[in-house]
């Protein structure tokens, strides 16, 4: 992770290339590494103390397909004989990361810190902790696609068993008419007490021989009374207009002995 216009030797430096620490002035290289930082991280260094020396950096990962990006803030504190003893250190910001990547980021920085010691080495877990970075964008991503074929596959199963249907069962079958014969009924009930409440019940036949039953005797009395019906005469008035004739002497095919018992 060199940055351009960083010479070869501060590089070499940063990497613990160049010397191995049997010098006792650790101030001075506590201070050459400072500035070296400083230069290569100019946007996301930041000074906390000068005594103890105490300083933070943000790291954030490569941008990742759809441009999102993570990042940690660690800060760092040199101990008095620092490179020769290990930093402090601690996560003290993260964005997009979840606890158990900031549990795995500490792992990372103990275990770089043992395999550096002697070594000015905070340019090395700077870089350690950008690539561990990048991989939780790689796994973003990677969970990201995952939950996308899920919802896919879930929608195809729906769209499935909504073109297939629910198979037919007698039990499933019996249960869908005892609630339709249940619904049925209540329908019919509501229906009913609209219509009372409207005064309009219509009663069927039998329900009106259950309600009256004078009904089953009227036809009878009808009958039975049918003697007494009043006729009316004007209807008959000119009956006797008519032309009746009673000559059957006029009647060429009248034959007054045809049929006579005598002949």
């Amino acid at each position: 992770m060199c940055r351009a216009g960083l010479s070869v030797g501060v590089v070499l430096y940063l990497n613990g290339v160049s010397q191995s620490f049997n010098m006792t002035d650790y101030t001075e290289e506590q201070r050459n590494e400072l500035e070296a930082l400083e230069s290569i991280y100019p946007d996301s260094f930041t000074v906390v103390s000068e005594n103890p020396t105490s300083f933070t950096i943000t790291v954030t990962s490569d941008t990742g397909e759809d441009e999102e990006t993570v990042e940690a803030t660690i800060q760092f504190t040199y101990v008095e004989q620092y490179p020769d003893e290990p930093p402090i250190f601690e996560v003290i910001g993260q964005e997009n990361i979840q606890k158990s990547d900031v549990a795995d980021i500490i792992t990372l920085l103990n275990e770089q810190i043992q395999e550096n010691i002697g070594m000015v080495m905070i340019f090395t877990l700077v870089t350690a902790v950008q690539e561990k970075l990048n991989e939780v964008v790689d796994q973003i991503k990677f969970r990201k696609e995952k939950e996308k074929l899920l919802k896919e596959k879930e929608a195809e199963e729906v769209e499935k068993a909504v073109f297939h249907g629910t198979p037919v069962t007698i039990e499933n079958f019996l249960s869908w008419k005892a609630k339709f014969d249940a619904e049925l009924a209540e329908i019919r009930r509501k229906r009913q007490r609209e219509e009372e409440q409207a005064g309009k019940v219509k009663l069927t036949g039998k329900q009106l021989f259950e309600t009256d039953h004078n009904l089953d005797t009227s036809d009878i009395q009808f009958l039975e009374e049918g003697n007494n019906v009043e006729v009316d005469e004007s209807l008959f008035q000119d009956m006797d207009d008519l032309e009746l004739d009673d000559d059957d002497d006029e009647d060429p095919d009248y034959n007054p002995d045809l049929g006579s018992e005598e002949d």
